[in-house]
């Protein structure tokens, strides 16, 4: 496991993926970051965080050996691995809203953006960057986020959170390799937010509407319980479940 540190950079995804243009990199490769000038979040939103009180880095994996038609089992690895390692840290009621925010107590505690990089039309690497709030206490204009030192009380240590997520997503990695894709996404249904409850969603024109989530699909869609027991399917751009 190589592990690049940094006092601050714009993005560790950015950083990663130069870095893997201009020369190979092993599996696991990390860049981590004190501080982030342009964090990025999904659909295009910004990743704020307090300097050296969070952690946030990219990781490096190939998966080479996936089809593109399990390109959202990534999605599903990394979710499992961190709701693993904030296990084993004794984070309580932990979930995940669609696709891949990390809950704890109904409240976001973790993003993560995942950038895949496509050779000779198969799949080549992947780079994750993880979002992570730790040690951050106070959250401007976010009143859904909450941080591992409000739940718990105490500081955390974000090398040691670091070293146990890498290990989780290394499990969870062999377990998509060996595939156990069914296994990984019955256990990703497991943790979903508001799963069998009735929720409500927006989607692209602003219109509101409920349903119950019902699971996802391979592909990562959304299944949606509406009205009249007709099941729907979601892309992530289509729909935003609201909390």
């Amino acid at each position: 496991m190589h592990i690049i540190k940094l006092d601050a950079t714009d993005s560790t995804n950015s950083y990663l993926r130069a870095l893997s243009t201009n020369s190979t990199l092993a599996d696991y490769t990390i860049v981590s970051a004190k501080h982030q000038t342009h964090g990025r979040g999904q659909r295009g939103t910004n990743w704020q965080s307090e300097t050296d009180k969070n952690l946030m880095f990219s990781v490096f994996k190939n998966v080479s050996f996936l089809g593109f038609q399990d390109n959202f089992f990534i999605s599903m690895v990394t979710s499992l691995a961190l709701i693993k390692t904030l296990q084993q840290f004794l984070i309580p009621k932990l979930s995940i809203k669609w696709p891949n925010d990390i809950l704890s107590e109904d409240k976001k505690i973790c993003g993560i953006l995942i950038e895949n990089t496509v050779k000779q039309n198969a799949f080549g690497g992947t780079i994750i960057g993880i979002g992570l709030n730790v040690n951050q206490t106070q959250f401007k204009d976010l009143p859904n986020a909450t941080s591992l030192q409000l739940i718990v009380g105490t500081p955390l240590n974000t090398d040691e959170l670091l070293l146990s997520i890498v290990t989780n997503l290394k499990f969870y990695f062999n377990q998509l390799k060996t595939n156990q894709h069914k296994l990984l996404k019955e256990t990703y249904e497991s943790y979903l937010f508001r799963k069998n409850k009735p929720s409500t969603f927006k989607d692209q024109e602003g219109n509101l509407f409920t349903g119950y989530i019902q699971g996802v699909t391979s592909l990562g869609n959304l299944r949606v319980l509406l009205e009249d027991e007709i099941i729907a399917e979601y892309e992530l751009k289509e729909v935003t479940l609201l909390y």
